[in-house]
């Protein structure tokens, strides 16, 4: 039974260092700036969910306007950011969900004149 006890101890590392991957995913995503705004994908709240699995990471983005111009450019500079953090795989999925101001950063929103 001793045996597991180490065991039972590793989910919480997993676990923290889940978190602290994913805090490095986005600190790292915070230089993908969207051109047309002038803010990154961070500060705007496009980045919707970030799932670590064992082999792949996934990312789950939403655009400001549903045809953003620089949407493809966006997704492809998310996905190579996190691969170039992780050292693993990055599938972007563009989620359908509508962006709103109030999804922004209060930093953000407050550069805009907001709140």
């Amino acid at each position: 039974m001793s045996e597991m006890n180490p065991n039972a101890a590793s989910p919480s590392p997993s676990s923290a260092s889940h978190e602290e991957l994913v805090q490095k995913i986005r600190e790292a995503l915070r230089t993908v700036v969207d051109p047309e705004i002038g803010m990154n994908v961070v500060q705007l709240g496009l980045i919707r969910n970030i799932e670590i699995q064992p082999d792949l990471i996934q990312i789950t983005m939403i655009l400001t306007t549903p045809f953003c111009p620089a949407g493809p450019y966006l997704l492809e500079q998310v996905r190579y950011v996190t691969e170039q953090v992780t050292g693993r795989p990055t599938k972007v999925t563009l989620s359908m969900e509508m962006w709103d101001p109030s999804m922004m950063e209060e930093e953000a929103l407050a550069e805009w004149g907001l709140w």
